[in-house]
């Protein structure tokens, strides 16, 4: 049957989680633009800026399990919405801001809480739901390359309403884009209506919060994506946080650091839709371990010569092919090994340690630069720690393929 067909019930609740993923997340990647006029014209520091950044990825990662385990509850629609409102506010609160204090709680707080009920695992998860499995990862890798087109749109947004009107203007025309996250949330929250399907043998439908987080991490498969997850946030972020920053300081056209983030959106929907296309044919956990392994490999070419436009765009298309589609990778290898009740949670569980990472790159790549005077040290953690965790990560899948969850945990 064709895939048009299978997903046409569907549709609303697709298109749907996808425009909300594409703002949350398009919109978040692109805060970097705003890094250097912003700490100017109220004299905060870039470690201070990236702090509200680490502070964003800490609160995202931290609230995602909470986040999850309340659609198992109360539904998606409520929790997406109540998400998309602090989106909105936080933005507000960052167009408005005076000093580090508003930075902090629009940016850091709030941003970081509403990305926990608005971006990738929640809108993953009710992606999952919606479809039959035998095109859940196709499906994933769909959801998450129209996901992918936020950054394409709003960072040459972003980037010229800044240099034309200013900052404070730029961030409020990300308000109002901000704005359309609502509708898009309503009609995602439609999946409520959709049964989850009967659980099979090895599946912790039934289990409670605490059992099935205790099952998780009983898991090696889990455990070691989990941990291998760490250096994916740790790099993605150093990028988005301080790339803008990198090419001023290499003299660079400022429009050039919007034209990557935007590349990096667009070769996102290639990536996605390949690696969605591929979960659904080979090992996802080996996948994600090579994903991670040619990252590294690009930052180090990157990193190690002089930048021009040229390498940037290149690098921001290989960067971009190799971005988001850790997303349909991970929601499928979660919901193939603990089913669909549970995996915006379980999902959740492992996104933390993707913020810690997260946390890292944007707080620890700042921190480095103002110590050091440049971002040499920190790429070259971002590479080292990335090869070995992606190393790790294909062996281990490679070795070991994941197990079912424990039937004794399973029914706890």
């Amino acid at each position: 049957m064709p895939l048009l067909q299978v997903l046409r019930p569907t549709l609303p609740i697709l298109i749907g989680a996808s425009i909300m993923l594409t703002l949350s997340m398009g919109l978040r990647q692109s805060l970097g633009i705003f890094m250097q006029p912003l700490t100017h014209d109220i004299h905060i520091s870039i470690s201070d800026f990236t702090l509200a950044l680490a502070v964003q990825n800490l609160a995202w990662g931290f609230l995602q399990p909470p986040a999850g385990a309340l659609t198992a509850r109360y539904g998606f629609r409520p929790i997406m919405i109540a998400g998309a409102l602090m989106y909105i506010a936080g933005l507000a609160l960052m167009a408005t801001a005076n000093g580090l204090v508003s930075i902090m709680i629009g940016a850091g707080v709030l941003i970081g809480t509403s990305l926990a009920c608005t971006a990738a695992a929640i809108a993953m998860s009710v992606a999952a739901r919606a479809v039959p499995e035998t095109v859940r990862s196709t499906v994933l890798g769909i959801v998450s390359g129209a996901g992918s087109l936020g950054a394409l749109l709003s960072a040459p947004i972003g980037q010229m309403l800044n240099e034309g009107f200013g900052w404070r203007i730029g961030l409020a025309g990300f308000v109002i884009m901000s704005v359309l996250m609502i509708p898009a949330a309503w009609y995602a929250g439609r999946v409520d209506r959709i049964p989850l399907p009967k659980p099979a043998a090895d599946e912790i439908d039934d289990a409670t919060a605490a059992a099935a987080a205790r099952t998780a991490f009983g898991n090696a498969s889990f455990v070691v994506m989990t941990c291998a997850y760490l250096v994916c946030g740790m790099q993605l972020v150093f990028l988005t946080t301080h790339l803008p920053s990198y090419l001023a300081i290499c003299g660079l056209d400022p429009m050039l650091s919007a034209q990557t983030l935007g590349m990096i959106g667009g070769f996102n929907v290639l990536g996605s839709l390949f690696f969605g296309w591929a979960g659904q044919r080979w090992n996802k956990l080996a996948l994600l371990g090579g994903i991670y392994i040619l990252r590294s490999l690009a930052l180090a070419w990157y990193f190690m010569l002089p930048a021009t436009p040229f390498s940037t765009l290149l690098f921001g298309a290989i960067m971009g092919f190799l971005w988001m589609g850790v997303g349909p990778l991970v929601a499928g290898a979660v919901a193939e090994m603990f089913g669909l009740r549970w995996q915006a949670m379980i999902q959740g569980l492992a996104f933390m340690s993707h913020q810690i990472g997260s946390f890292l790159g944007a707080y620890g790549g700042g921190v480095l630069y103002d110590a050091l005077g440049s971002y040499t040290m920190a790429w070259r953690i971002g590479v080292a720690l990335g090869l070995a965790g992606g190393i790790v990560q294909v062996a281990f899948a490679l070795i070991r393929p994941s197990q079912p969850p424990s039937p004794v945990l399973r029914t706890a």
